[in-house]
């Protein structure tokens, strides 16, 4: 019998597309069909290239538009990595061409948005999941053990988190991610949603009860419309005094730091994020090489003295490709997942506080219950 396979499309060729790729051809339950870009010769020379290096048989269909990649009958998942302002149009045309979604992050514009997208997957009965890759990793479940184990860290009191890179000059003037039209928030939406997620994570998805936040800087790029946020910190506030802190930047060179305080101890990770070379189930140890180079995106993992046994090396067991497996399963299963659609929707709640915030000079926004 031939194997239960699910079959994606990609609208877009953003470079984080790569990664995703070469995850689908590790995956074991997933092949790629076709890749939708502007223009056929735009997706076709995505696929050549990626195809050199992790190639993927059939090889995909190039396609110049996104609704033709939505008519297929080959294609069972869509991952989306269109601009943040498109996500919402082809998110619920997907869900109504009975497509499965994988989408960037941050999902949409607003919390509004996020919602009517959801809701538009649950009514169509496909999947809705954000592409936070960390969440599908081998290290939260060993944190998990180590947070929840009684000769621990003890009760969390507070929860650090840093994700920044430098982008320098010809990216604060050209980078999509400067365009207010089509990235309206800035390092909040690129680089925030994961330290507001990996918070959200900590608590075990309880929600803060109010936020801080500021806009340090704004950039805005050459044919930007308006400025967005370049540097931004927050701070969060949980039922039992529990506080959090978050520091995003495109002016500061690349960190991904994070600290989970507790009464007994602190656990501490140097890759929260994107993990480095070997250290995908390593925490409180530092190992600094960070590798991007088309398909690559530091897809390796291996065991460490922290972690346990049944997390073994290999970069089929990396991250990412756990993200595709997962949506793969969910696709071939028939069986939709609740959780994944709830978190994303209170991160993009949580972000849009957060915005809130800063414009009205870090008024402190209670959040009310979802």
């Amino acid at each position: 019998m031939t194997k239960p396979t699910c079959r994606w499309g990609f609208l877009s060729t953003a470079a984080i597309s790569r990664k995703n790729w070469k995850s689908i051809a590790l995956s074991g339950n997933g092949t790629l069909s076709a890749v939708a870009s502007r223009s056929v010769a735009k997706a076709q020379a995505f696929i050549d290239e990626c195809g050199r290096e992790t190639p993927i048989h059939p090889v995909p269909v190039a396609l110049g538009g996104y609704e033709e990649l939505l008519q297929r009958e080959d294609v069972d998942a869509v991952y989306i990595a269109l601009p943040t302002t498109l996500r919402k149009e082809w998110v619920i045309r997907a869900a109504e061409s009975k497509k499965h979604v994988l989408c960037e992050k941050p999902v949409a514009s607003t919390a509004a948005d996020a919602a009517e997208m959801i809701a538009a997957c649950k009514a169509n009965g496909v999947q809705f999941i954000d592409g936070v890759m960390f969440n599908h990793s081998a290290r939260l479940t060993a944190l998990r053990k180590e947070l929840d184990h009684a000769n621990g860290i003890g009760p969390v009191r507070r929860i650090d988190s840093h994700f920044s890179f430098y982008g320098g000059n010809e990216f604060e003037r050209d980078n999509i991610r400067v365009q207010s039209q089509l990235e309206p928030h800035g390092c909040l939406g690129d680089l925030g949603w994961y330290t507001l997620r990996f918070t959200l994570w900590v608590m075990k998805y309880r929600m803060p009860t109010s936020v801080v936040a500021h806009s340090h800087r704004t950039l805005q790029g050459a044919k930007s419309e308006a400025p967005v946020p370049g540097e931004f910190s927050g701070t969060l506030f949980f039922e039992g005094d529990v506080s959090a802190n978050f520091f995003c930047s495109f002016l500061v060179e690349n960190q991904q730091q994070a600290t989970i305080s507790g009464q007994h101890g602190y656990l501490t990770l140097n890759d929260f994020v994107l993990p480095f070379y070997d250290a995908e189930v390593a925490f409180g140890k530092h190992e600094n090489v960070l590798e991007i180079h088309n398909c690559t995106w530091n897809m390796r993992r291996q065991a460490s003295r922290i972690a346990v046994k049944e997390y073994a090396s290999g970069e089929a067991n990396s991250q990412e490709v756990n993200m595709i497996r997962a949506m793969n399963d969910i696709v071939l299963s028939d069986e939709l997942n609740d959780h994944w659609p709830e978190i994303a929707l209170k991160t993009q709640r949580l972000l849009d506080a957060c915005r809130e915030s800063a414009n009205r000079d870090g008024v402190r926004i209670k959040l009310l219950p979802a």
